[in-house]
């Protein structure tokens, strides 16, 4: 599995989710590697993952993906990471049948 973290600019909340998304890992016990980019190096990352983790501002602009999109609305908040990886992980799983 694979994942990207995708932010606006700064590298900073990207790396606050990054950490968060890797404890919902854990606790879902799922192997995963989640890397982070921002907006406009992020082609790669996104043409190459499963699922990629952003900010409700941002979803618009992440058209034309392979990845299954998830919007994050508390960066540091571990239950809605877990929740919507879950989702998000399940639904990618049903597909892969």
């Amino acid at each position: 599995m694979r994942i990207a973290i995708v932010c606006g600019k700064g590298i900073g909340t990207s790396i606050l989710l990054k950490m968060t998304a890797e404890k919902a890992l854990r606790a879902l016990e799922v192997p995963a590697d989640v890397e982070v980019a921002d907006l406009a190096s992020a082609h790669q990352a996104m043409n190459n993952c499963d699922v990629i983790l952003t900010s409700r501002e941002l979803v618009d602009s992440l058209t034309n993906v392979k990845a299954r999109v998830v919007v994050i609305d508390n960066f540091v908040d571990p239950f809605e990471v877990r929740e919507k990886l879950a989702f998000a992980i399940g639904e990618n799983s049903q597909n892969e049948d």
